[in-house]
């Protein structure tokens, strides 16, 4: 019996749609989780700058007066290079605010 159908033509229009999709979900996914680290390594330098406050309100009895006493005094580093930090201190009796972004990426990527 002879058909006019191609095997390898079939194959190739279920394959290449297939493909796209797969490509595309592991893009969506790698962007997903590239912007999850983002936000946690922000968390993280917002947790280290508090904590190293409320250390030097146990140890001094106040709170400092900004980001620079604590990375003297206290050894904090953060990447400054790569997040904006905000350190707002209203009184010395009360916690400072910490706000910290993400800069943005430079050439559209890693």
């Amino acid at each position: 019996m002879y058909s006019d159908k191609d095997p390898k033509k079939s194959l190739w229009r279920w394959l290449v749609p297939l493909l796209a999709v797969v490509i595309l979900a592991a893009a969506l996914h790698f962007a997903h989780a590239e912007r999850d680290i983002g936000e946690e390594s922000a968390q993280a330098i917002r947790d280290a700058v508090q904590s190293s406050a409320l250390q030097c309100y146990a140890v001094e009895g106040v709170y400092p007066p900004d980001l620079a006493y604590l990375t003297e005094n206290y050894g904090l580093t953060v990447n400054t290079e790569d997040f904006y930090i905000t350190y707002e201190a209203y009184a010395s009796n009360l916690p400072p605010e910490v706000i910290v972004q993400p800069k943005a990426q430079k050439g559209g990527g890693r």
